[in-house]
């Protein structure tokens, strides 16, 4: 099935009852019983929800898995792998990651005897080098938020399967449509649904994609037992986000690849982090495993004082000031002081997130009108 088709009709089955085309929303908290025990297999809503298993059914469709699993955010869906560990197990994870799930890892999970390795991805031998006894899983973004860095998942599984672990990649910025990282090896894919598989910037939501009955049913119980899970009307909104998510990543891409090479040739940029130059360290790895480079990017400015970015960051008419990503609409965004302010100074810069640094999550609006924001606010 191809991809567009896919998008619309996973997890979409008309409702027995009514033959409504669209899933009802099941706005209830609790089902009632005909006797003890005869509960249709539905008995709590935390537990089950006819609208959250039509999300789950198509987020299981839309990235080649057997299973998917809705979660309250993408925090959640990544606290609910962790809580897959032991106190003493260890984890490799990106040293260029979301600065959300840095906090998770170092400020919660890291008092409960959980050991986390921060490592650069692009070479897979530094995450050979790190695997002793004690590890358990690997944790990797690919494209990296913000810095765009690429990590090859295939070669990442190869690793994982060599030592016994558990592979999982946050497709967050890829999304299905440009990557399926199943498909390449991964154990577990996490999204944070908020962004493009919702794209409308109008919900908060996590997902969990994965293919072993053991893996799910742990995770399973982990959802019905921490009780993470998103309301139904949430579960709409993205089942209805992902029935666009072709056509809108489609223009996400075209604008992205526009705008990186405005920003490239611009007098007053000094560098562009976009996976889709051809000159980018992981261009043949990104072609290889993505089917296109999407619209998300970072840059910074010749005069690198955080003084002009915050001018910059000011002076956009289109493109709006605000965290997250993957709407419709156009924003920008100061990691240091919002996305990424989580991690320590000393940390960020060592891996290239400098304090001037401008990410992008551009939209679907016409490119040229984008263009000239940006052309006007930079100077």
């Amino acid at each position: 099935m191809k991809l567009g088709t896919k998008f619309i009709h996973a997890g979409a089955e008309p409702d027995p009852s009514t033959g409504a085309i669209w899933p009802p929303i099941y706005q209830t908290s609790t089902f009632v019983q005909a006797a003890p025990g005869d509960h249709k297999g539905y008995e709590y809503a935390r537990s089950q929800n006819p609208t959250r298993f039509a999300l789950e059914a198509a987020f299981a469709g839309i990235e080649n898995a057997r299973f998917g699993l809705a979660f309250g955010s993408g925090v959640a869906a990544t606290d609910a792998v962790i809580k897959l560990l032991q106190p003493g197990d260890e984890v490799i994870a990106g040293a260029d990651m979301y600065g959300g799930t840095y906090r998770l890892f170092s400020k919660v999970f890291a008092r409960f005897g959980i050991t986390f390795h921060y490592v650069d991805m692009t070479n897979v031998q530094n995450v050979a080098a790190v695997v002793n006894e004690k590890t358990k899983m690997i944790w990797a973004e690919t494209p990296t938020n913000p810095l765009m860095n690429i990590a090859d998942i295939e070669a990442l599984s190869a690793i994982a399967k060599q030592h016994k672990l558990i592979l999982v990649v946050d497709n967050t910025f890829a999304s299905p449509y440009l990557q399926n990282p199943l498909d390449l090896g991964a154990d577990i894919v996490m999204h944070s649904a908020t962004k493009y598989l919702g794209g409308h910037s109008d919900v908060i939501q996590g997902a969990l994609m994965l293919n072993d009955q053991q893996l799910r049913d742990e995770l399973y119980f982990i959802q019905k037992s921490c009780g993470a899970v998103p309301g139904p009307m949430d579960c709409f909104l993205v089942l209805r986000g992902i029935k666009t998510l072709h056509v809108r990543m489609q223009r996400h891409c075209e604008n992205g690849r526009q705008i990186a090479h405005f920003l490239r040739n611009h007098p007053a940029v000094e560098k562009v982090y976009w996976c889709g130059f051809e000159d980018h360290p992981g261009y043949a790895i990104a072609k290889k495993q993505m089917r296109d480079f999407g619209g998300m990017m970072s840059f910074t400015l010749k005069d690198d004082s955080v003084e002009n970015a915050r001018r910059v960051l000011s002076s956009t008419k289109l493109f709006a000031l605000a965290e997250s990503l993957g709407g419709v609409e156009s924003l920008i965004n100061h990691p240091a002081s919002m996305t990424h302010a989580s991690i320590p100074r000393e940390e960020r810069i060592k891996n290239g997130l400098t304090d001037s640094l401008i990410r992008l999550s551009v939209g679907i609006e016409d490119a040229d009108d984008l263009i000239e924001d940006l052309n006007q606010a930079i100077g």
